[in-house]
């Protein structure tokens, strides 16, 4: 008999997130009238957020294979081979909605979550980076969102021992309502130890592990799938609460259960908590699942089986346990002051029953609550492409060197050392390269491999030409980390959308997609994890398409690298890579000229391809050990920051032939690198380059305490670094 005291009224549906024809859908699979635990159950499992029920359709064509692919997504996280028997496990998260209404805990349990998909895996975390953008500096809300969304990653990860190495921080008026906060970590585990999801075996033990379940994050799934209004603060409530402690204990205690060989399979309870956890494995595994709520260890009294199945209370775990090693398995937590509790079984049915009291609260089909969750083909529109912005059209209000100076001090392109100085971006001792460059090097163990890692994407690339937009992301990240001389190997996104009932954010995604799929093709660079966070908008205002994109590669030796910093007098700089001048959505256009439009620059991926390649063969045979990817701000920016990390000055004696000096200098061409070399060496580089039809041409020399552009304009490296380092500090502190 099932009990179902509640009377299920199509209001309360509405409130569960069903559109009435879903609510019929799931009546006809179960063949009678939900009880309240049921519909909250489905409201779970067929949201957004857990179902991609908007985008499940478009993502199949992403490419997810390679010969050192162990793992793609599907699962906690994605895995790929770095050889000599270890795998590198890793993947991005969203927590945008959570971060807004509450934004310290929103961004720490947004870094606890992506901690735990990691080390699920059997991997020990040794990285974290994140991706942020927050709304325009002049909103009111902004500085209190960047003051708790940086303190909380900060609290999370520093507490947890985890080095966060990497990241990304914007501002745009288009996250005023709804701002971004993704989660990247990154771990190692051996390749003949990774664990998965998938429950095996008939009458095998379910374990609940870590700490005790209460009423915070009800709905949290459901409120990420929905979009925000002006009432969006009294979702407040629905925002989870991070024990960092608690989770590093959580980590130790699964890493020494997994080595006893008693796990068969593990699911964190992140999104819909018990619920997803639970109906993942047992469907994974063609299994069924039987759940005793009586037996979950809950910190509130009275706890109903709706609150305990939607409840999204952190560091929690689920396992299946190989029959008879209970309590070794329950020593090892206990040892840790860990809750332990066997609360189900699986079983033969393909069922999930959940009982609680006694009494049958929940009895559906596990397969179907996954396989049956509605798959939209929602109607989509190609964006209108804007047109291509000639340099020459292009009149410069101020000088060149002015318009540097504006640059370097503007929110998006200041240093964002407030931010990463608040992270312990140095424990656990394998740190290479800090934030600030291209990608974070971090070492693999005791060396010589380090692994290379970023975050990236151009949104307003994205909006202009989401096709072009797409291939430009992942082509910025493979820049980034090959910039440091690392060989790109795979990527996690986080594709951040509004909402996709409107058919022009569904083509947004829909193009963006298409140039992800498209770079990654040409560029060897698959997609073995992820995440979809839509309905990312208030009140109708839908933020920027942002696709972010976070890379991971391989350095063969991690003493052999190369770095964003001038390090002597006297080096030639040379660009790789051709040049157009291109300014249409360019960082100068916009805030220089107070232009947001025009085409984004192309992206020729063979291009991108070559030119890469090239300058990792530098970088590894000794050549080369400063190079800085030229992106945001063209040359002149990638070489006022060489400039200001290294605290080396330099002359640009190069002039352009065809075009204004203000396209040569701030034009966001792709595909390129400025290096800085010995002297003696230019010579054959160049040549090298030349020989394998690569554009290379030099730029000027290293050297003395100024930045000297064409035509003798000067600025000293000091007062740029003034400008560059002040912005956001006075802006935190309310002088900006």
């Amino acid at each position: 008999m099932i009990r179902n005291d509640v009377a299920i009224t199509p209001e309360l549906v509405k409130e569960h997130g069903l559109k009435p024809d879903e609510y019929e859908r799931f009546v006809q699979l179960i063949g009678r009238t939900p009880t309240i635990t049921e519909l909250g159950i489905v409201s779970a499992m067929w949201n957004e957020h857990c179902s991609y029920k908007s985008s499940r359709l478009h993502l199949r064509g992403l490419p997810t294979k390679a010969p050192w692919v162990i793992q793609g997504p599907g699962e906690n996280a994605g895995v790929i081979d770095i050889g000599d028997g270890l795998a590198c496990i890793f993947k991005m998260e969203s927590h945008n909605h959570p971060s807004f209404i509450e934004p310290y805990q929103g961004a720490t349990t947004g870094v606890g979550g992506i901690l735990r998909d990691v080390f699920t895996m059997g991997a020990r975390p040794i990285a974290a980076l994140n991706f942020l953008r927050f709304g325009e500096p002049n909103h009111p809300k902004t500085p209190h969102l960047v003051s708790g969304v940086v303190a909380g990653i900060g609290g999370y990860g520093n507490s947890f021992g985890v080095p966060t190495v990497g990241g990304s921080v914007g501002f745009h008026p288009r996250y005023n309502g709804n701002i971004l906060v993704n989660a990247m970590a990154v771990g190692l585990a051996r390749t003949d130890e990774i664990f998965y999801a998938a429950a095996t075996g008939v009458g095998n033990p379910i374990v609940y592990l870590g700490s005790k379940t209460g009423r915070d994050g009800i709905h949290g799934a459901t409120m990420a799938s929905a979009e925000f209004d002006d009432a969006s603060e009294e979702k407040r409530p629905t925002v989870q609460v991070g024990d960092p402690f608690a989770e590093k204990l959580l980590l130790e205690a699964c890493l020494e259960l997994m080595k006893s060989g008693a796990v068969i399979a593990i699911q964190d309870m992140g999104a819909a908590g018990l619920t997803c956890s639970a109906v993942e494995m047992g469907a994974k595994g063609d299994l069924g699942v039987e759940l005793d709520l009586d037996k979950v260890p809950c910190r509130e009294e009275g706890m109903t089986a709706y609150e305990m199945m939607l409840s999204e209370s952190q560091e929690r775990m689920l396992m299946v346990l190989k029959p008879g090693m209970e309590k070794e398995a329950e020593a090892i937590f206990v040892k840790w002051g860990l809750d332990f509790a066997v609360i189900g079984k699986t079983t033969d049915t393909l069922r999930f029953v959940v009982k609680h009291h006694g009494e049958v609260m929940a009895d559906l089909p596990i397969k179907e609550l996954g396989d049956e969750a509605p798959i939209y083909d929602r109607p989509h529109i190609s964006n209108t492409y804007q047109p291509v912005i000639a340099p020459e059209s292009v009149k410069p209000p101020v000088s060149e060197i002015e318009a540097l100076v504006k640059l370097v001090g503007s929110p998006d392109q200041c240093s964002k050392r407030w931010v990463w100085e608040q992270y312990d971006h140095l424990i656990l001792g394998n740190t290479v390269q800090m934030p600030g460059g291209d990608a974070a090097v971090v070492r693999v163990e005791d060396g010589p491999k380090g692994l290379a890692m970023t975050t990236d994407v151009t949104p307003r690339y994205c909006e202009a030409d989401p096709v072009e937009g797409g291939k430009q992301a992942v082509a910025e990240a493979w820049r980034n980390i090959t910039a440091v001389g690392g060989l790109p190997l795979a990527i996690t996104d986080n594709l951040n959308f509004g909402s996709p009932e409107r058919p022009e954010v569904m083509g947004q995604f829909v193009g963006c997609l298409k140039g992800i799929s498209e770079a990654c093709l040409a560029l060897d660079f698959p997609v073995v994890s992820g995440n979809v966070s839509l309905y990312n908008e208030t009140n109708g205002q839908g933020i920027l398409p942002t696709p972010a994109i976070g890379g991971v590669g391989l350095l063969d030796d991690v003493t052999v690298n190369a770095s964003v910093a001038f390090k002597r007098d006297e080096d030639a700089i040379i660009l790789i890579g051709g040049m157009r001048g291109w300014l249409g959505q360019s960082i100068y256009l916009r805030d220089v000229c107070g232009r947001e439009e025009g085409a984004p620059p192309p992206v020729d991926l063979a291009h991108e391809k070559r030119n890469g390649d090239f300058v990792r063969q530098l970088i590894r045979s000794g050549q080369v050990d400063t190079v800085h990817d030229c992106a945001d701000g063209g040359l002149a920016l990638a070489v006022a920051e060489m400039a200001m990390a290294g605290d080396i000055g330099a002359v640009i004696t190069a002039v352009p032939e065809n075009m204004p000096l203000h396209a040569f200098l701030f034009g966001e061409d792709q595909g390129r690198y400025v290096m800085a070399v010995d002297t003696d060496a230019a010579a054959d580089i160049l040549y090298e380059a030349s020989a394998v039809g690569i554009s290379a041409v030099m730029l000027g020399v290293t050297g003395g305490a100024s930045l000297i552009l064409p035509g003798e304009q000067t600025i000293s490296v000091a007062d740029l670094k003034a400008a560059h380092e002040s912005w956001l500090p006075d802006y935190m502190a309310g002088k900006a």
